[in-house]
This record gives C-alpha cells, sequence and structure tokens, in this order.
C-alpha cells in the first residue's frame, strides 16, 4: 500500500517528502529563510542611509543593551550595518551565481551536444580558467574593470563559469544518448528544440544543487573582494568591507570585525546546509 501511494505521488512531491525528511535541509532552509527575510525587511526594521550614518559621540562603544553589537570607529551601530549588509550579500551572491548559470550552461550545452572542435575550444578555454585560483582570477578581473559592488559582482560571477560549463557538459554527454532523445531527433526535432525541450530540463537537478552551493561561495568571494577594498565601497555596509575597517581596531573593539564574520560564516553554513538537503531530495538514488 505504501509502495502503490508512493508511485501516485507527483515527483516535486517525491522530491519534497525526501527534504524534510533531511535535517541538514531543513536547518539550511531556516537559516537561508532568515537571512532573506532579514534582507527584504531590513528598511522596515531599521531604516537607514549610509551616508549619513555617523555619531563620533559614541564611537567604539561596546555591546550593549542600546547598541546590540557595539558601535564602528565612526558610531555607527554595527547591528543595524549587519542588517543591511545582508541585502548586499544576498544580492550579490544570487546575480553572480545568475550570471555564472546563464553563459556557464550555454558553453557546456554547445560543448557536450555538438562535441568536436566547439568541445575542444570550449574545454580549452575552461581549462585555462580553472587553472588560476578563483580568487586570484576575481581580483584580476576587479583590477581591470574598477572596484565597486557591480563589478565585483561579475567577477565573481565569471570565475564560476567554468564550473556550470563543466557540470553541464557532463549531463549532456550523458542524456544525449538516451533513447528519447534519439527519438525526438528521428522524428525531425531541431537541435534548438532538443536541447532546451528534452535534453536541458532532464539535466536540472545537479544545476539547482550546484547553484545553492555557489550562492555560499559567491558570498565568501564577495566578502573576500570586500576585504581587500576591491569590493563594496565605503561607506557601504557590506560584510567584507566591515571586516576591513574593524582591523584596525581589533584590539580595542574586536566586535566590530566579529559580528560581520559571524553573519558570513552562518550564510555561507546555511546556503552549504540547503545544497546538501536539495542534492538528497533531488539524487534519484534516494527515492524510496
Amino acid at each position: 500500500m505504501a509502495t502503490s501511494e508512493a508511485y501516485m505521488r507527483t515527483p516535486t512531491q517525491q522530491a519534497w517528502r525526501r527534504f524534510m525528511r533531511s535535517s541538514s535541509g531543513k536547518a539550511g532552509l531556516l537559516i537561508v529563510g532568515f537571512f532573506v527575510l532579514l534582507a527584504l525587511f531590513a528598511p522596515l526594521l531599521a531604516p537607514y542611509d549610509a551616508t549619513k550614518d555617523r555619531n563620533l559621540r559614541e564611537r567604539l562603544q561596546p555591546p550593549s543593551v542600546e547598541h546590540v553589537m557595539g558601535t564602528d570607529e565612526l558610531g555607527r551601530d554595527i547591528f543595524v550595518r549587519v542588517i543591511h549588509g545582508s541585502r548586499i550579500s544576498l544580492r550579490v551572491g544570487v546575480f553572480a551565481v545568475a550570471i555564472a548559470v546563464l553563459f556557464g550552461t550555454i558553453l557546456g550545452l554547445l560543448a557536450g551536444y555538438f562535441g568536436g572542435k566547439i568541445d575542444m575550444f570550449i574545454s580549452w578555454l575552461i581549462d585555462i580558467m580553472l587553472s588560476f585560483p578563483s580568487i586570484l582570477l576575481a581580483i584580476a578581473i576587479v583590477a581591470v574593470i574598477g572596484p565597486g559592488i557591480s563589478n565585483a559582482m561579475i567577477a565573481v560571477g565569471i570565475v564560476q563559469i567554468p564550473i556550470y560549463a563543466r557540470l553541464t557538459r557532463s549531463v549532456v554527454l550523458s542524456i544525449k544518448e538516451q533513447d528519447f532523445v534519439a527519438a525526438a531527433e528521428g522524428l525531425g526535432a531541431s537541435r534548438s528544440r532538443i536541447i532546451f525541450q528534452h535534453i536541458l530540463p532532464n539535466g536540472l537537478s545537479p544545476l539547482i544543487v550546484q547553484g545553492t552551493l555557489s550562492i555560499a561561495t559567491a558570498i565568501l568571494d564577495a566578502a573576500g573582494l570586500g576585504f581587500l577594498g576591491l569590493g563594496a565601497q565605503p561607506p557601504q555596509p557590506e560584510w567584507g568591507l566591515m571586516i576591513s575597517k574593524g582591523f584596525l581596531y581589533f584590539t580595542r573593539a574586536p566586535w566590530i570585525s566579529l559580528f560581520p564574520g559571524v553573519a558570513i560564516m552562518i550564510a555561507v553554513l546555511g546556503f552549504n546546509l540547503l545544497g546538501d538537503g536539495l542534492r538528497d531530495a533531488l539524487d534519484p538514488r534516494t527515492q524510496r
């Protein structure tokens, strides 16, 4: 009876049921949901203008009832800045991964489906990009196009393109040999129809999982660029930039760097746990 009920569920329902059995997935969903809500309602929770936020009479105040996370070297409330920093970090993570998914998936589809010289050229380009550490390549890109949060977003997205190109290529190589693809080709379906309506939809699961995990990496890379002064620029409340500014006062006021660092750690942990849960839910081998 239980087996027949399982077969009656749609694939989406079965995936959701497997996801809800994953403790790590549920924990990640709660953490990510918390940061998403925090970013969405930040203007309501704490109206903020970074250009006018300073009170030198309250500079370097330790955590207290009035300032839960203390104040920085300009008397700015760390708690308010961490809340608004979530908007920047999540935006960078999502848009950087969107850039990587878009271009990486297109390159992977072309390489995997057409093969030959196209595959050779794209694989050669990907291997060159992968020969550089991602953060160094991102630094080089930002150095060329200039510092700033938008340019940092583009740089982080570019360095993640090879991940999706290789992943998509491997998925296409396995799917294009399936019988339903051969049947579509035999019926005269165009190449674009076969790629976008038959191959790509059947290879979305690993891309979804990798996308969730890549948001965590993108947040870390953006924070690293901000720490080096190549990402968000003052007075923006970006977590990496806040850690960098707090290092000058670390022995006197460690809370300036501590709380943004904890925010980065929890956000990255949340997306990693969510990715693990999605991997368990979308892996056909876990179906039961």
